[in-house]
């Protein structure tokens, strides 16, 4: 016995392909390295982290906060070095979050943005030695198990979370996996949205906008879990949030990583309201930012690419980074084709079972990991 705790069309191919200036800087750092390997790890550390952060931050299909930056600034500057940091010098076992069901689309299904980058960050930590616990619900548990197995990650365990039992969640944290935790990170998974205590509980500059908040969203949006079409999906979706809610009351040192792309996502609650409402677009705008804070947060145009970048960022400040090499394009093909076939899995913005990540043709979708690879001198 299992234990308990056991309508946007894709976008043509576009480049991605890192600037001249860019290119010119990875070059620099690459000879540096060969002159002064003395200096190899100070170097490679802040820098080519930062570096890595830029590849992530692009949004070709412009439907992201990501596509908002040149106008509004970076959101959560730092946070994808911070957390890298923190993984790498304390982590001993991380829970990782993932799966966003998908309840409108052909057939219902978990989405193709969420489980590979989740599952990317789990090869890397153990590659490292580091415990990883997955963590979805059972809706996305098909689909989460048959990318883990696509990617040869079989040693994490894949834990699959009920709905609304909080007698589950209090034994996940004294007596389950949960009880060992140092981080608990989110790639790509659903929270609710505001209300107004955790409105004015949000850090900020000036003062909460409480009237805009009370006229803009409808009492029955508030705290409940949005797709990006602005619907409600706490049915098909269970209440994963609380993992994090609850956690700092079992494990007060344990540290929470958020990953995301549109704003609706677990860790976007690091983000004061009006601040993600304002780079939203659609009438909806104002009822989907998630209210769950993490102590770092990563936005990103795709949220795989989040855990791809946080990957490498953990495994180069370990001096690690050669172990990449297992896991390159080729490597993370088959793995989106195998869960879209086998899962199955979805595409979360044209709702079709196709091998695509949020509108994105495979060659654009993969570019920004071929070139965090490539930075780190690591080629197919």
């Amino acid at each position: 016995m299992e234990s308990p705790f056991s309508e946007v069309r894709n976008c043509e191919a576009v480049s991605l392909c890192p600037s001249a200036d860019l290119q010119s800087e990875s070059a620099n750092l690459q000879n540096e390295r060969l002159i002064d390997p003395t200096a190899r790890r100070t170097v490679l550390s802040r820098s080519l982290i930062d570096k890595i952060d830029r590849f992530i931050r692009r949004d070709p299909a412009q439907r992201g906060l990501i596509g908002s930056e040149s106008e509004y600034g970076p959101l959560c500057p730092g946070h994808l070095f911070a957390a890298a940091e923190h993984l790498a010098e304390h982590g001993e076992h991380v829970g990782l979050v993932t799966g966003f069901y998908i309840p409108g689309a052909d057939p219902p299904a978990a989405e193709t943005d969420g489980p590979p980058g989740a599952i990317m960050l789990a090869l890397a930590l153990a590659a490292l030695e580091i415990r990883c616990t997955i963590l979805t619900d059972s809706s996305c548990v098909s689909a989460v198990r048959v990318a883990a197995t696509a990617a040869g990650c079989d040693e994490a365990e894949v834990v699959v979370y009920p709905h609304a039992s909080p007698q589950w969640l209090r034994e996940f944290y004294t007596s389950g996996p949960g009880s060992t935790l140092t981080h608990l990170v989110s790639v790509e998974r659903v929270g609710p949205s505001h209300h107004v205590e955790s409105l004015t509980a949000q850090s900020r500059d000036s003062q909460p906008p409480v009237e805009g908040f009370l006229s803009s969203v409808p009492a029955e949006n508030r705290g409940r879990c949005h797709n990006m079409r602005g619907e409600i999906i706490d049915e098909q979706t269970a209440d994963m949030h609380r993992l994090f809610e609850e956690l700092a009351g079992y494990r007060p040192q344990a540290k929470t990583i958020g990953i995301g792309d549109g704003g609706n996502e677990i860790g976007m609650g690091s983000i004061p309201w009006e601040m993600l409402v304002q780079r939203l677009e659609g009438q909806h705008a104002s009822r989907i930012p998630c209210r769950i804070a993490t102590d770092w947060n990563i936005v990103a145009g795709t949220s795989n690419w989040g855990g791809y970048a946080l990957a490498a960022a953990v495994l180069l400040l370990r001096d690690q980074q050669h172990r990449l090499a297992d896991w390159g394009r080729a490597h993370q093909q088959a793995v989106l084709e195998h869960m879209v076939e086998a899962g199955p899995a979805v595409d979360g913005v044209t709702r079709r079972c196709e091998a695509t990540v949020d509108g994105l043709p495979f060659e654009t979708y993969i570019q920004p990991w071929d070139g965090i690879r490539r930075l780190l001198g690591i080629d197919d």
